[in-house]
């Protein structure tokens, strides 16, 4: 069974790529002892830290690591009535920490997610990987059958056409698990011992028109590029639904992407998922969704956004349109999503005063 790298094998990068120009976002309700282990690799960046649950419980966090945190209070009061949109007893706090970052850059992890071993045995520096790939182009409109062709070791396959070679600007990275598989709580219950054991080295893009299940607990994008789309929607408390905070992003993300000519990786780099939640617990939060997302789906794969939707915040305006007119049906609250995906943008806007637009692909 594969085990987690020891904080003695992950060795420092020589030199961290990005220092300056990337977050980390950590979603937590409890002490972060377990950035110990990836002190070698985090320590050199920036954390933002979004404390969910009770504000008034107190946080320790590591020495030697520079980090800002917001609990909910911070939350009410940097947003007024807008806090509305951030989502409380949920993970999906984290994109709170996307809209106040200044960084180009994000990168997501989980509390319970540690440091994987390659199979060779050395610790995988996650963060790295993530910024290879999100600082090479992704191929969206034409499938390469040896994966990623920027890697090392790889290039375009015969066939492949050199109009298309160029790629487009990669927006998002989406990693994987080993051990704890991402499952839903009906897959936990038939497979409660199954772990993922198996490291597959690959990084490829997901096709143009392909919808994908976002998992946001290693996860990283270019927040210039892309940052508006990453909305992890209503979840939690007072919600009708949990679990499915980062599908809901990344389906609203691929189909943005999509529209504007961006690309979205998934594969390397591997975590250590160290924790399995209670399939009781996840059952009851994500009941509705497992019915709904058999409409949810079906509106995304038909979505098309108008060609004056340049950039990220008019998709997703027009986006939060469209659910309110076609999602409605299912059930009212995707009325209130709706509303709180304009929240959403409003409240980006008015802490992104300046921040970056996204026309075609490229950065303004």
């Amino acid at each position: 069974m594969a085990e987690p790298a020891t904080a003695a094998q992950a060795a420092a990068p020589a030199v961290p790529q990005l220092k300056d120009e990337l977050d980390i976002v950590i979603p937590t309700i409890r002490n972060l002892d377990f950035l110990e282990m990836w002190r070698p690799f985090f320590q050199p960046y920036h954390l933002i830290i979004v404390q969910d649950g009770d504000p008034s419980k107190t946080i320790k966090v590591p020495d030697g690591f520079d980090y800002e945190l917001y609990n909910r209070n911070d939350i009410n009061r940097i947003l007024g009535p807008k806090a509305s949109c951030i989502s409380f007893k949920d993970s999906a706090c984290r994109c709170f920490g996307y809209m106040v970052s200044k960084k180009k850059y994000i990168f997501t992890i989980d509390d319970d997610c540690f440091v994987a071993k390659d199979p060779s045995g050395k610790a995988i520096n996650a963060l790295e990987q993530h910024i290879k790939n999100l600082l090479s182009p992704s191929t969206p409109f034409f499938f390469n059958t040896l994966y990623d062709p920027f890697r090392d070791g790889a290039d375009f396959v015969r066939g492949y056409p050199f109009s298309l070679r160029e790629g487009v600007p990669t927006a998002v990275s989406h990693g994987l698990w080993l051990n704890i598989p991402d499952y839903d709580a009906p897959t936990q219950l038939v497979k409660p011992l199954e772990r993922n054991t198996r490291f597959v080295d690959a990084v490829l893009t997901i096709p143009k028109g392909t919808l994908f299940p976002m998992c946001g607990m290693n996860l990283a994008f270019d927040r210039e590029l892309i940052g508006p789309a990453m909305y992890f929607g209503l979840m939690g408390d007072g919600q009708p639904i949990g679990r499915y905070d980062d599908m809901w992003a990344g389906w609203c993300t691929k189909v943005v992407c999509d529209h504007l000519g961006l690309g979205v990786k998934t594969g390397l780099p591997y975590i250590y998922h160290s924790k399995a939640s209670n399939p009781f617990v996840n059952l009851r939060k994500e009941y509705k969704g497992i019915f709904w997302q058999e409409e949810i789906i079906p509106f995304f794969q038909q979505t098309v956004l108008p060609k004056d939707c340049t950039t990220v915040q008019k998709c997703y305006i027009e986006l939060a349109k469209q659910v309110k007119e076609k999602l409605s049906k299912v059930d009212p609250y995707f009325d209130k999503l709706a509303e709180a995906m304009v929240t959403w943008i409003e409240a980006w806007d008015e802490l992104n005063p300046t921040g970056s637009s996204v026309t075609n692909g490229k950065a303004k």
